[in-house]
């Protein structure tokens, strides 16, 4: 089966303002790109919350679609719709063989979710995921320990940094703001 690859996301909070960024590569295997400007971050929930994904994009659509049914049945409540999807996640057998990360924001919350169960807040206030996410993470990081620039202008420049070193990743990106 060819493997579609290619993600890299970027949050970062900061002074109450949380910034998702996502890149709009998509790549099949090793050497095609097929896709140029992918949309891997978007607002859900009335736009009261963003989500960026990376992994097998039909499997990030459908918890997306999933985590969107939680927030409406806990009225909005970030963590419980997140831990309840971790949960469904882990425990579903069809579900246990979806490939794909996901981190979620709202105005207080900034949340990881992965397929094995975890629901995480970041410490720093940084998270990233996908291919190029370690070189996002580290760019993130040495920007909020060394600058005052905005959570958004963190992530745009983090997601920047990640083009410029992962094959994986493109410079479209896309930051939505909550």
């Amino acid at each position: 089966m060819t493997e579609f690859r290619g993600t890299t996301i970027c949050a970062v909070k900061r002074d109450g303002v949380t910034a998702i960024a996502g890149d709009g590569q998509v790549t099949l295997g090793e050497n095609v790109i097929m896709k140029n400007t992918a949309r891997k971050v978007r607002r859900i929930y009335n736009d009261s919350v963003v989500i960026g994904f990376a992994g097998t994009v039909s499997d990030a659509f459908a918890l997306s679609e999933k985590f969107e049914a939680n927030l409406t049945q806990y009225s909005g409540n970030l963590q419980k719709a997140a831990v309840e999807l971790a949960q469904g996640w882990r425990l579903n057998r069809e579900a246990r063989n979806l490939e794909a990360l996901m981190i979620v924001a709202d105005k207080q919350d900034l949340l990881l979710i992965s397929g094995t169960g975890e629901v995480i807040a970041p410490d720093e206030g940084v998270l990233a995921i996908g291919s190029g996410g370690n070189y996002a993470l580290a760019a993130a990081r040495a920007l909020m320990e060394n600058t005052d620039l905005s959570a958004e202008e963190i992530a745009g420049k983090a997601l920047h940094i990640a083009a410029s070193i992962c094959v994986y990743t493109n410079d479209h990106i896309i930051v939505e703001v909550v």
